[in-house]
């Protein structure tokens, strides 16, 4: 018992962790800051932290063919694609808004997952997929749901993040990643990203100067990137821990506490609309969520742990 209740713990807190990840992006574009500059340091971060874990576990980066396609792969629609895309939702949209479309991760991986036959299909998990349509019809449609009706023009340019993620997460199931474990994949991933990114930053103009003076902005990066790793590598660690279901449950905590946080640190406030359609759209995840049979902290895997 007292084993499920640290692991409950450690689930929590990780959820506190990438939600606050959330407001913080937001914080990071407030200024004159924009996509790619700041998607560079944050896979440059990241990628300094990850190489760090990798040498202290005593294991170098594979540089062949195909696991080079892979990094690159995952920067660019795990990372640069859906970040730019992020980024630019969140100048014009609430933080707590987008913290609730981003939890339609599941529900827009579903359909892609039949497409590329990674799931079967089942009518509960169609009415999940229903559930989260109306409920981004939820924050589009009445007139009290958004600060302003010009903001609607926003919220699909929000949804192109979770498709990217719904996309990357079954090549993922689909093809592996080639025998290499998360954070293996997410250090290679955000090397040669921040490698692309970085000549981007001076086509566009978005280049930071880390030189000081810092702003808001500027730790906001720093903050929300050592976060994103540090949680990551939890999550990692907790899946051969928990088990794969009970790790999963960190994306409800995520939304929660990025509305939170959004609230706090923001000072976002919402109409009830806003809040009913966080409940419909959860909801639709939980239905839509494949049920997997992994028993919790019980196999020979997590046992090894």
């Amino acid at each position: 018992m007292r084993e499920r209740w640290f692991l409950l713990g450690c689930l929590v807190v990780m959820g506190a962790g990438w939600g606050a990840t959330l407001p913080l992006s937001k914080i990071a574009v407030s200024g004159d800051y924009r996509h790619v500059g700041v998607i560079f340091w944050q896979l440059l971060i990241g990628a300094v932290a990850m190489g760090a874990i990798q040498f202290a576990r005593g294991r170098k980066l594979r540089l062949d063919r195909r696991a080079l396609g892979i990094f690159v792969l995952i920067a660019c629609i795990g990372t640069l694609f859906p970040n730019a895309a992020s980024f630019e939702a969140l100048l014009k949209l609430p933080a707590c808004l987008f913290s609730i479309l981003i939890s339609m991760v599941p529900i827009l991986a579903f359909p892609v997952a039949l497409v590329m036959r990674n799931e079967n299909f089942a009518w509960l998990r169609v009415f999940g997929l229903g559930m989260g349509l109306v409920g981004v019809i939820l924050i589009v449609g009445p007139d009290a749901s958004l600060p302003e009706r010009a903001m609607v023009v926003f919220v699909p340019l929000a949804l192109i993040a979770p498709s990217f993620y719904a996309l990357e997460g079954n090549i993922v199931a689909k093809w592996g990643t080639d025998g290499m474990d998360g954070i293996e994949v997410l250090f290679g991933a955000s090397f040669f990203g921040a490698i692309l990114a970085f000549p981007l930053t001076l086509m566009t103009g978005t280049f930071i100067n880390p030189l000081p003076p810092w702003g808001a902005p500027d730790f906001a990066i720093a903050l929300s990137s050592i976060l994103h790793v540090t949680v990551y590598a939890a999550y990692v660690w907790l899946v051969g821990r928990a088990g794969p279901i009970f790790a999963a449950q960190v994306a409800y905590l995520v939304t929660g506490f990025g509305v939170f946080w959004s609230m706090l640190v923001l000072g976002e406030r919402y109409s009830i609309w806003v809040w009913f359609a966080m409940v419909v759209i959860l909801s639709g995840v939980f239905l839509v969520q494949p049920r997997l049979r992994e028993p919790l902290a019980e196999t020979a895997e997590t046992r090894q742990s």
